[in-house]
């Protein structure tokens, strides 16, 4: 039965939408069976390439921006990042601009995951009774871009005149140190932002979100012989002991105050004063105040004695994303159309980060939670609803079909 709230040419892109169900699952598939976790270049490549072609076909103008260095001693952390030595993924925006006088959107989603391109997770299954599926990626987010590509076909076959641009970045997961600066350039240029992270269990749409900052803490003692001169070491793990410490007081969770330090490294045998020690962590905050305070914070752990030396580096790479009047606005566009479809979108806060941050730090009213249904993300056992491919599908290409005839309320 067709929504009533919908207009004959929305009913009728609705209509081409539920049409391609099967389409949209075995693209979800197919996108899932390519492995783009942990900086895996080819699987990258080819699912980039498989998007962009789409998009291109659809008209759109295809650059690729070289990625930016992200800071070395980051890097070091994180196993989910490309080899040591590899070119920084770059960032592909495609763009089909009308004049300035129609609602430019942006869309925007990664194609990296977190799982492992060699590990048991590789595929798609369906449940017997084909209401879920499980895979590596499937709701956070190829399901996402799924839908995105499938709305913008769908409603260039209907005849609906849009405005867009997308942008399909390839290290979200690791925190878009080396997009960054390509996505908040393309924003200045855009008039609403949409986002493709999947929704909330419970289908809400997010308004709002925290910062985060990424930290490293070194740690450089001295050495030596535990049993016959153990008064003469500093030990670098000890020192680093304290630092945990320090950095455990700095959480305020009913004030939305998170450090946590998260992987550490140090020593080299049992029987030797530890040498050094480094630990890596992640702060969260609500406002830029309280992610400058952190940071300061964690800067004053520095200090520098005889045998004993300990420093600090920290970057606040995603700003926090507060709920702005025009994200309210946008956000209710969105409601209005879900009430339109039948479906309910409620409101939701989380504690997550992701590129909607860093698009609306650069003055870009943003919503980022319009992608599938789902759970279980960044584990072996990720799912879909599949029955979210199509409904939020005509979600999105109801919501631009409408942004695109009236933009948003001022």
């Amino acid at each position: 039965m067709t929504p009533p709230g919908l207009s004959a040419p929305e009913q009728r892109l609705c209509a081409a939408i539920a049409a391609r169900a099967d389409d949209l699952l075995a693209d979800l598939a197919l996108h899932v069976s390519i492995p783009t976790g942990m900086g895996h270049t080819p699987g990258l490549d080819e699912c980039r390439q498989r998007f962009t072609d789409r998009l291109v076909a659809l008209g759109g103008t295809l650059t690729l921006h070289p990625g930016d260095l992200r800071p070395q001693w980051l890097a070091e952390s994180s196993e989910m990042a490309a080899p040591r030595g590899a070119a920084p993924p770059p960032t592909a925006i495609c763009t089909r601009l009308a004049p300035a006088s129609r609602c430019r959107i942006l869309l925007c989603g990664h194609l990296d995951t977190v799982h492992d391109p060699a590990g048991p997770f590789r595929s798609l299954t369906l449940s017997p009774d084909r209401t879920r599926a499980t895979g590596p990626g499937c709701v956070d987010m190829k399901g996402g871009l799924v839908i995105a590509l499938a709305a913008l076909e769908a409603l260039e076959s209907c005849g609906v005149p849009t405005s867009w641009g997308f942008a399909l970045n390839s290290d979200e997961e690791t925190g878009s140190f080396h997009s960054d600066a390509a996505l908040r350039r393309e924003a200045r240029g855009y008039d609403v932002g949409l986002v493709m992270e999947p929704a909330l269990p419970d289908g809400s749409l997010v308004i709002e979100r925290p910062g985060s900052g990424q930290f490293r803490i070194d740690c450089e003692g001295t050495p030596a012989h535990v049993g016959r001169d153990f008064a003469s070491g500093r030990s670098a793990i000890l020192a680093l002991a304290e630092c945990a410490r320090r950095v455990s007081e700095l959480v305020d969770l009913p004030a939305g105050r998170i450090a946590s330090l998260g992987v550490i490294r140090g020593g080299t045998a049992t029987n030797v004063v530890a040498p050094s020690a480094t630990g890596w962590g992640n702060i969260r905050f609500r406002t830029e105040p309280d992610g400058e305070a952190m940071r300061a914070s964690l800067l004053a752990m520095c200090r520098s004695e005889p045998g004993l030396r300990v420093s600090v580096e920290c970057v606040l790479n995603r700003p926090a994303k507060p709920q702005m009047h025009g994200v309210t606005a946008l956000a209710n566009a969105a409601r209005a159309a879900a009430d339109s479809l039948g479906q309910r979108l409620p409101f939701g806060t989380t504690g997550g980060v992701c590129d909607g941050n860093n698009l609306q730090a650069a003055g870009l009213p943003t919503i980022d939670t319009l992608g599938v249904r789902g759970g279980g993300l960044h584990t072996p056992s990720e799912w879909i609803e599949v029955a979210s491919l199509v409904e939020r599908c005509q979600l999105l290409a109801v919501l631009i079909a409408r942004l695109s005839e009236r933009g948003i309320s001022a």
